[in-house]
């Protein structure tokens, strides 16, 4: 699986460890930033990462922060993308079961490296159910689009 990520400084860290499992995986990875743990804006990078996922150069997106709220908030403004904060196993499992989402934020001050691993492994993992979840996924793709009724 191809797989863009990014984060900003709180999530550099993160980002480092997250890219070597993705690695070692065998997952294609494609590094959209920081570089460091200097202080930058995240919003521009969450954005990047959505897109890549959205224009098709990558299958999946990651995006990290602190907590990975504001990541998820500036990767859900790109168009086609449905980024879903998931600090934990359970919301990782159903965020791709139940509502396909094709990046994972997670905060790199909440969530340690080995849990950082299953949380990552898992969300790659499941496969979207689809049926009665297809039709809500739709639903939001209307609201995105203008269309709420």
């Amino acid at each position: 699986m191809r797989v863009a990520i990014g984060a900003d400084h709180a999530g550099f860290a993160l980002k480092t460890h997250l890219v070597a499992t993705l690695q070692a995986d065998g997952h294609d990875v494609v590094d959209l930033g920081t570089d460091s743990d200097e202080t930058v804006d995240y919003p521009p990078i969450c954005a990047a990462v959505g897109r890549a996922v959205v224009a098709g150069d990558a299958d999946r997106g990651i995006v990290l922060g602190g907590s990975g709220q504001g990541e998820q908030l500036a990767a859900n403004k790109v168009r086609g993308v449905r980024a879903a904060l998931c600090n934990d196993l359970y919301t990782a499992r159903l965020s791709r079961e139940h509502n396909d989402a094709n990046v994972l934020s997670m905060g790199g001050r909440i969530v340690a490296a080995g849990l950082a691993d299953e949380i990552l492994r898992l969300w790659l993992a499941t496969e979207f159910e689809g049926g009665r979840h297809q039709r809500r996924v739709e639903q939001i793709a209307a609201i995105e689009r203008g269309e709420e009724g």
